[in-house]
């Protein structure tokens, strides 16, 4: 099976830039994404997918869908009895015979901590999903999580003053240490355990993404 999470901030932008082709020729059997920035479903027809989407409340913003080729037996918008975190439309499951697909889309801290606590409750409730999954059948959980979790996964020359930056405070390296003492696999450090270098984030300030200062 061919799994690919990508967050495409904003997806009319993505679609505009290529998107659609580039998946086309990847062939993968499910899509997930995150930060779509979209109110209504869009056309992504010539791909051939069935999909899923969960919209924000706020226009523009967040929002996940799943594109899939086997139609699931069971979908869930959201966490069960939580109003509040669904509003932003940051996670959808889907559950087939053998195990569930999980898109999630992390809430992120900001840099002035603004949403601290919004975070917090979330990886708790991520949390608390999770488990429940896992008792009943395999899980795999993709998107994008808004947390750097070690040293190595941050560009050398930042180090020293990242501590309690919003993405890698402790508190959220330790919401992902959860994860990983529920059994899930960080896939890229499984494969590439010592890689440096690779990152999916970069500032737009000071020309980062050119010289590879980031984050993964």
């Amino acid at each position: 099976m061919i799994l690919i999470s990508f967050n495409v901030n904003g997806l009319r932008a993505a679609i505009a830039s290529g998107l659609v082709e580039f998946f086309d020729k990847l062939q993968a059997d499910i899509i997930l994404l995150q930060e779509t920035k979209v109110d209504v479903p869009v056309d992504l027809s010539p791909l051939k997918y069935q999909s899923v989407w969960h919209f924000s409340k706020r226009k523009g913003y967040s929002g996940t869908v799943v594109l899939f080729k086997n139609k699931p037996i069971d979908i869930q918008y959201g966490f069960n009895n939580n109003v509040e975190i669904n509003d932003e439309g940051r996670i959808i499951t889907l559950e087939y015979p053998l195990f569930f697909i999980v898109n999630v889309y992390v809430p992120n801290s900001q840099g002035t901590l603004d949403r601290w606590y919004y975070r917090l409750d979330w990886d708790t409730a991520l949390y608390r999903h999770l488990s429940d999954l896992c008792a009943r059948k395999p899980v795999i959980i993709g998107g994008d999580f808004n947390i750097a979790h070690n040293y190595i996964d941050i560009y050398p020359e930042n180090t020293k003053n990242i501590q309690n930056r919003a993405g890698f405070r402790e508190e959220e390296r330790c919401g992902f240490d959860n994860l990983l003492e529920l059994g899930f696999i960080d896939t890229f450090r499984f494969m590439h355990s010592h890689e440096c270098g690779s990152y999916t984030w970069w500032s737009e300030k000071n020309e980062n993404r050119k010289y590879n200062r980031g984050r993964r």
